[in-house]
């Protein structure tokens, strides 16, 4: 009987390393035992003896790792490892030493290692490690046979086998940078290397969401399309000079090709749709797909209804569109979803179109595809080719640039700051913010990143969307913080509670409240763009220049209150440096421009406010102790947004108090190339519990200053180091955590602004080519 009870402990020890072992999949991966766990052998004298586990053997197709696999303490009961990379017979093995050794009934338990003495052995064989499709998700059978032998006298004391089957639970998420995006400058969608569709605000940035599994795989719906090959290997790349996402499927039975885009063309309207095509490159391949959209955030209920090869979902209510699947192959509902299960032999293909409902049931020409496919990747191709940017880092460059156009909207010239809402900067936290709406201040460093390389009709279009902000006073001042894509105002912050968050991080965010604080360094960044666009597109309209004459007046009497500052913080304003410098700024471009220009301008008036700015940094400012800048007035505190003092051409990068502020900020806010916005857990500066990752926008602010400052050698090092912490596709979230995972909304505009920014001026002057003039 005790050994019976010692072989169950075998049995679910044996059962957990199910979890993740045959590869990640959409359904859920964690798994548990659907039978009841055993309880723990009562202590026995008699079998308090030495007993050694020999490794258990598998069969070829369980020997094709390394593998990863992943499993939660809650899940596993008695054995907390949280994520391993491992063999499954190592696992076994080790996993059953640590519950037989914790039951107290032998003298020693230990993993044979063919020297060591033991009275009795454990061995065995994974006879069977295999992962089953069934209705409900998916499942895990093993079979194990085991047996224990007494050393002593060689005779097998004991020897069975047992079947395992293990049923989903909850879903692990799928780490962020394993997403690429495609979109259509309207709207755009997350890609996961599993070949799911788990993110999509449609048929705007800033609409409900239809796919949303990135924050909630039960209730946030998903569009999956999965391969049925065992031990697959999966490559994701964009076409080259494109965004259109190839995600490649690879194992001993067969090749596929998922290649996803969004159709987009420079003639004519172009439908608002997802393009899927699958197509197999060898062998015999069987997929299976499931369409679940999940509409208005989760909240609103939806009907299907199939007709031949294409099927409408109708939401209840008005809060979002109804849409439409269209496929050359046929569809099955299922519960609210809709299904189909196919092969395809070598060179066939099949297409899924997903978009709002044609008008009277009209189907999408499916013979057009290839040309839609053709046009779209002719428009990319023409746009990125206008890129002046030649240097080094040209890929890496470009494919910043490409998903900074995908950012942009195309009916309205504004820019969201990111496609996503709610990612945590801290797994588990709580800054969880909306990304999908327009900041002056990331528009404003966009276009002159997008400037550096050529593109000037962006810079145009958001000027033409900022003039018309340029009338409308906001409640804090004449701009706000943040707008709509649309220009709208109020931008609501709500929580969806009903959403258990990525990584169940809570609470999860729509609407930014931010948009009602006072945030003063967005008139510099708004006038630098104006210089900006004044300098290399259009002069500025006499209209537009008595805008901006009323904007400054108001600067002039409000650029000495506290506010809420670049990060946005919710511990309550502060007067802060960077809003200081940003205010010189708008001043300092105003003066240029009107000069450059001849335009009217109050000039002495403005000289004294840009003097009277920089005299108050240099004097209130400046710690005498610390010898650095500070984060605000009459604290010690650092902050990372100093680093934009050069490079916005307010202190030279050799100045000596600008050096020994470099070492103050390397001393307390940078890791190798990793750079933090500020000591959040220390200073609680944005009154919330918890800390965040390194800013990666403030990574590469760091190294354009050492460049900058002529430490050349370090700066290209700490550059190419942190280009490596990039995912597959060259995309950056907004923050990188302790382990190089990307943390918060993603992809980020302020993090591909500043690589193209320190890439262009790195390469310029490694490439003795350094001509540049403050002009």
């Amino acid at each position: 009987m005790r050994i019976q009870q010692a072989f169950l402990i075998i049995s679910l020890a044996v059962s957990t390393v199910l979890v993740g072992c045959v590869g990640r999949v959409r359904y859920p991966t964690y798994y548990t035992l659907n039978v009841p766990p055993a309880p723990d052998p009562p202590a026995a004298a008699g079998l308090r003896a030495s007993l050694a586990i020999r490794e258990f053997r598998s069969p070829v197709y369980l020997r094709q790792g390394p593998l990863v696999y992943r499993a939660s303490a809650e899940q596993i009961g008695f054995y907390d490892y949280h994520r391993w990379a491992t063999d499954p017979r190592q696992f076994v093995t080790t996993a059953i030493a640590d519950r037989l050794r914790a039951s107290g009934n032998f003298a020693d338990v230990s993993v044979y290692d063919g020297r060591s003495h033991a009275d009795f052995i454990i061995t065995g064989c994974l006879e069977k490690l295999e992962e089953v499709d069934y209705e409900g998700g998916v499942k895990v059978e093993v079979a194990l046979s085991a047996q224990m032998t007494d050393i002593r006298t060689g005779t097998t004391v004991w020897a069975s086998s047992v079947s395992v089957e293990t049923g989903p639970t909850a879903m692990s998420f799928e780490p962020i940078e394993n997403y690429g995006v495609i979109g259509n400058m309207r709207s755009i969608a997350l890609v996961g290397v599993n070949g799911s569709m788990d993110f999509l605000c449609y048929p705007n940035f800033d609409s409900p969401t239809v796919f949303a599994a990135l924050l909630d795989d039960e209730r946030g719906g998903c569009f999956q399309i999965q391969p049925q090959l065992k031990q697959k290997r999966v490559r994701q790349l964009y076409l080259p000079d494109t965004n259109i996402l190839l995600t490649r499927f690879l194992a001993d039975e067969g090749v596929a090709e998922l290649t996803d885009y969004m159709p987009i063309g420079t003639d004519g309207e172009q439908p608002n749709e997802i393009i899927r095509t699958l197509t197999v490159i060898r062998g015999e391949v069987d997929f299976k797909m499931r369409c679940q959209p999940r509409f208005n955030y989760g909240m609103c209920e939806h009907a299907v209804n199939i007709e031949e090869r294409y099927a409408i979902f109708s939401p209840v209510g008005d809060a979002c569109p109804p849409m439409a699947l269209y496929s050359t192959v046929a569809l099955r509902q299922q519960s609210r979803d809709v299904i189909s299960e196919f092969s395809l032999r070598a060179g066939e293909r099949t297409t899924f179109v997903f978009d709002g409902v044609r008008p009277q049931g009209q189907q999408p020409e499916m013979e057009f595809v290839e040309q839609r496919f053709q046009e779209t990747a002719r428009f990319w191709k023409g746009w990125i080719a206008k890129s002046k940017y030649k240097g080094r880092w040209r890929e890496m460059v470009n494919r910043s640039a490409l998903m900074l156009k995908l950012l942009i909207s195309r009916e309205h010239g504004s820019l969201i700051a990111a496609p996503t809402f709610s990612v945590p900067e801290q797994i588990g936290g709580v800054r969880n913010w909306d990304y999908r709406f327009t900041w002056l201040r990331d528009a404003a460093f966009t276009l002159y990143a997008l400037i550096r390389l050529g593109f000037v009709d962006e810079t145009e279009a958001f000027i033409d969307w900022l003039k018309g902000r340029l009338g409308d006073d906001a409640e804090r001042g004449p701009l706000q913080v943040m707008y709509g894509i649309d220009g709208r105002q109020k931008l609501d912050e709500l929580t969806l509670d009903h959403l258990q968050g990525y990584e169940h991080s809570r609470p999860v965010r729509i609407g930014n409240a931010a948009y009602q604080q006072l945030q003063l360094d967005i008139y510099g960044e708004m006038m630098d763009s104006i210089y900006l666009a004044n300098k290399y597109g259009d002069a500025m309209s006499y209209a537009g220049w008595q805008e901006v004459q009323r904007i400054l007046q108001w600067l002039g009497k409000n650029w000495q209150r506290p506010d809420e500052g670049i990060w946005e913080v919710r511990g309550g304003a502060r007067e802060f440096l960077h809003s200081r410098l940003m205010c010189w700024v708008a001043f300092d471009r105003a003066l240029r421009l009107a000069q450059k220009r001849s335009l009217s301008a109050p000039f002495g008036a403005w000289l004294r406010t840009r003097d009277a700015i920089r005299e108050d940094i240099f004097k209130n400012f400046w710690h005498e102790d610390l010898q650095s800048f500070v984060q605000s007035k009459g604290t010690k505190d650092l902050d990372a947004s100093v680093l934009l003092m050069p490079l916005m051409r307010f202190i030279s990068p050799v100045d000596p108090m600008w050096r020994s502020t470099m070492k103050a900020i390397e001393a307390r806010l940078v890791e190798d190339t990793l750079v933090r916005r500020y000591e959040a857990e220390r200073t609680q500066v944005d009154g919330l519990p918890g800390g965040e990752g390194s800013f990666t926008a403030c990574s590469f602010w760091y190294i354009e200053c050492l460049a900058r400052a002529g430490e050349l050698e370090k700066a290209q090092l700490l550059f190419e180091k942190l280009l490596g912490y990039a995912n597959h596709l060259g995309l950056y979230s907004e923050q990188i955590g302790p382990s190089g995972q990307h943390l918060g909304n993603f992809p980020q505009a302020f993090t591909h602004l500043a690589l193209i920014s320190a890439a262009t001026y790195l390469d310029r002057v490694l490439s003795g080519k350094d001509d540049s003039v403050w002009r």
